[in-house]
């Protein structure tokens, strides 16, 4: 049946004695973790020795993308001691919690293991929390260290300055609320179909985000290879990726139409000058994400030297389908990027407004993907990205074609924004809903008397 119910709002509430937790409901412990798990740090590493048992790993990372630990992830293989099989073998209802990061907020991540077999051990950076069965379920558990107010104290706990970490101690002192065990079940029900019903929520507005995106990649794609005559005469481009181009466009290589990296900022230069320096990891796709920061060219990276001026657009060299990014407007002060960037300069015959589109068109991304050399971080050269071949409309066109694409661009960027923003608040709710029902200070008995069974790997987000 439909999910319908909601939660009604406690009355009855005591104080906890823990100050990020608040009141809890009268009927309600609060408990350390030490007094209700059963805790292994494991020290399994990754390497495979021909006198141990082959294993599956379950690694840092299937903990922190997964809500649940299932037979449907593809676990590292390696080999263990009969000892350590033993010790760190993963039990139905067990929890696993992140334990070593580089940032203090990835501390605490939990995961509830739904699959218990004999050859799944957890893995390094991992702490194993086996639930004393009597007192604490495990579906419970995995929601309690959910909850903000359980994290918090996590977050307090880790030590580091580089790298941030769970002492033992740290963990097993962790106080959680404890609700009888017939409530626990309640809540855990609850909130796993909770889950549910707003991860189908938010899985469909993802996929509208992609179907909306990759209607704009197309509308570009089209624009700036065929222009907004659909009647226009064609001619073979000679280029794979290109196809037909009006007959009246030009085509040419971007060394041909551009400058590429003009300006460039000597090894001379003043060490105390003072520049704002964006690095390659302030881009996204199509977007900065990261503010560029200011520097002393004494401090500076050695790969701070490419010069960027209002109207250029730069293009990442690494992972080239990252796309474009144009500086249309204005630049405080002197703007400098990494030589992981491309700077582009259009010269006389091509806008730089219409610079943007043309470099995020497929035709232009296809190219560069397949001129780029390396695996893991695929890489193109100055000289390779100028021989990457661009069709011209004459200027007249390219303004009419900025002004089309940039009319309904903003249209669909606008309509992204929203279901981002709609997708963010949906898991705002979800955050705060399991806070909320963990701590007691919502009452889900009554809301959740008629709800549906679910299988365990439905709970996954």
């Amino acid at each position: 049946m439909p999910f319908t119910l909601f939660p009604t709002k406690r009355t009855l509430l005591k104080a906890s004695g823990i100050n990020w937790l608040g009141d809890i409901p009268e009927h309600w412990e609060v408990q350390r973790l030490r007094n209700v798990v059963d805790m292994q740090v494991s020290n399994v590493d990754k390497h495979s020795n021909e006198d141990e048992i082959p294993v599956r790993l379950c690694n840092y990372v299937d903990v922190y993308k997964n809500d649940c630990i299932t037979e449907n992830i593809d676990f590292m293989h390696a080999t263990a001691t009969n000892e350590e099989i033993n010790r760190f073998r993963l039990m139905k209802s067990d929890v696993l919690i992140t334990k070593d990061s580089e940032t203090w907020d990835d501390i605490g991540v939990p995961a509830l293991v739904t699959v218990s077999a004999p050859d799944l051990i957890s893995g390094y950076h991992l702490a194993l929390l086996h639930p004393d069965a009597t007192k604490l379920l495990g579906g419970y558990l995995f929601r309690a260290l959910q909850s903000k107010a359980v994290s918090y104290q996590f977050h307090i706990a880790a030590k580091g300055v580089t790298r941030y970490g769970l002492s033992h101690v740290g963990i097993l002192s962790i106080s959680i609320p404890l609700p009888p065990l017939a409530e626990q079940a309640t809540i855990v029900d609850y909130l796993d179909n909770v889950n549910l019903m707003l991860r189908g929520g938010v899985s469909q507005k993802q996929e509208l985000v992609e179907l909306m995106e990759e209607y704009k990649r197309a509308v570009i794609q089209q624009t700036v290879t065929r222009g907004l005559d659909p009647d226009v005469p064609l001619k073979p481009s000679g280029v794979e990726w290109l196809g037909d181009i009006p007959e009246h466009w030009e085509l040419s290589r971007l060394k041909q139409c551009f400058g590429i990296n003009e300006l460039t900022l000597p090894e001379i230069t003043d060490p105390e000058f003072v520049f704002e320096y964006l690095e390659i990891n302030a881009v996204g796709t199509g977007k900065l994400v990261g503010k560029p920061t200011k520097v002393k060219f004494g401090t500076a990276p050695s790969s701070a030297r490419r010069v960027i001026k209002v109207g250029d657009t730069i293009v990442s060299k690494v992972r080239f389908n990252l796309q474009a990014i144009w500086f249309a407007d204005h630049i405080d002060g002197d703007l400098i990027c990494s030589t992981g960037f491309a700077v582009l300069t259009p010269g006389q015959h091509i806008l730089p407004e219409y610079t943007r589109y043309m470099l995020m068109s497929e035709y232009i991304m296809s190219q560069g993907v397949a001129i780029s050399t390396g695996v893991h971080y695929p890489t193109i050269s100055d000289s390779l990205l100028g021989s990457i071949f661009a069709c011209l409309p004459p200027l007249a066109e390219q303004t009419a074609i900025v002004a089309y694409l940039d009319n309904l661009t903003s249209d669909i960027d606008a309509a992204i924004a929203r279901t981002r923003r709609e997708i963010e608040l949906l898991e705002e709710y979800r955050t705060s809903l399991i806070a909320d029902v963990v701590t007691g200070k919502l009452d889900v008995r009554e809301a959740a008397a008629d709800l549906p069974d679910i299988r365990s790997d439905e709970i996954q987000s």
